[in-house]
Formats: structure tokens, C-alpha cells, sequence
């Protein structure tokens, strides 16, 4: 984004027609090399609340699920389609619904998307964070520990 001076480039986050912009559009593999918790929470920390690409690199996908961040995808077609809407018309609110698995681009576009069902059903319920889920559930950990072989004092 920025030149070696520290100027900004004409990178699309730069473009005053999309400051504030809270959903990242992407393409294929999305996030890959990008495998650390660091990189969700650098998107999180500049604003974004969810990414809309055709495929995410795995780890990034968990992380960013981790964090709350919605990781949906829509078919090359769609994404082609959706950035050429927000290219024209950068204004257009984009509604995304995971109840209803539906993308919509102000009242111009619907597309259908697509999410792993565990992670739908993590973010619809509020429940992304494991290492909180097992911390909330401690009683039933240690019932169910106390019942492996393995796990009894010897």
C-alpha cells in the first residue's frame, strides 16, 4: 500500500472511495501465507468485518472464524460481478445473511454464498471461540476426564 518512502500507492485500500469499507472482496485462496492469528487481526484492527472471496486458504479461514470474521464465498462469476457494482457504485451497502446463505448489494443484487456449516453455525450462535467454549464447559470437561481410563490417577 505504501511506497519506500512511506506514500501511499494507488492500491485499492488507499482509494478514498472505499475508506471505511468493512467487507474485504477478494479472489481465489484468499489469505494464503498468511496462516498466523496476526493476519485476521490486522483485518479486524483496520476495519473489516468480513471477507467475501471464492476460496480461503484453511488456517486463515479458522483464524478469521476464531476472531468472529465471516469468511463466505461467492463463485468467480459473482465476486466478478459484485466488484464491478462496488468499482461503479462504492456507496452500495452489502448485507451479508448467513442465516439465509445470501449475499445482497444494496437493493441491485443477490448472490447465494457459500460457508462451512461449522463455522455458520459458530458465528450465528456467537460461539467462534473454542479455547472460551472449553473454559465455559470446565465441569464437563473434568466429568468426562474423570470417566476416561487413561485420564484417572494411578
Amino acid at each position: 500500500r505504501f511506497d519506500q518512502d512511506g506514500n501511499p500507492t494507488s492500491h485499492n485500500l488507499n482509494d478514498p472511495r472505499f475508506a471505511g469499507a468493512s467487507i474485504l472482496i477478494s479472489n481465489l485462496n484468499f489469505g494464503c501465507g498468511s496462516s498466523r492469528e496476526h493476519a485476521p487481526q490486522a483485518l479486524a484492527k483496520a476495519g473489516f468485518r468480513a471477507v467475501v472471496a471464492e476460496s480461503y486458504a484453511e488456517i486463515f479461514f479458522g483464524n478469521a472464524t476464531t476472531l468472529g470474521i465471516p469468511c463466505v464465498s461467492l463463485s468467480a462469476g459473482h465476486i466478478g460481478e459484485l466488484a464491478a457494482l462496488v468499482e461503479e457504485h462504492p456507496e452500495t451497502e452489502i448485507i451479508i445473511d448467513l442465516e439465509t446463505r445470501s449475499l445482497r448489494a444494496g437493493d441491485v443484487k443477490q448472490f447465494p454464498l457459500s460457508i462451512k456449516d461449522a463455522a455458520r453455525e459458530a458465528l450465528i450462535s456467537g460461539r467462534w471461540d473454542p479455547i472460551g467454549e472449553l473454559l465455559e464447559s470446565s465441569a464437563r470437561v473434568s466429568e468426562v476426564a474423570s470417566k476416561l481410563q487413561y485420564m484417572a490417577p494411578s
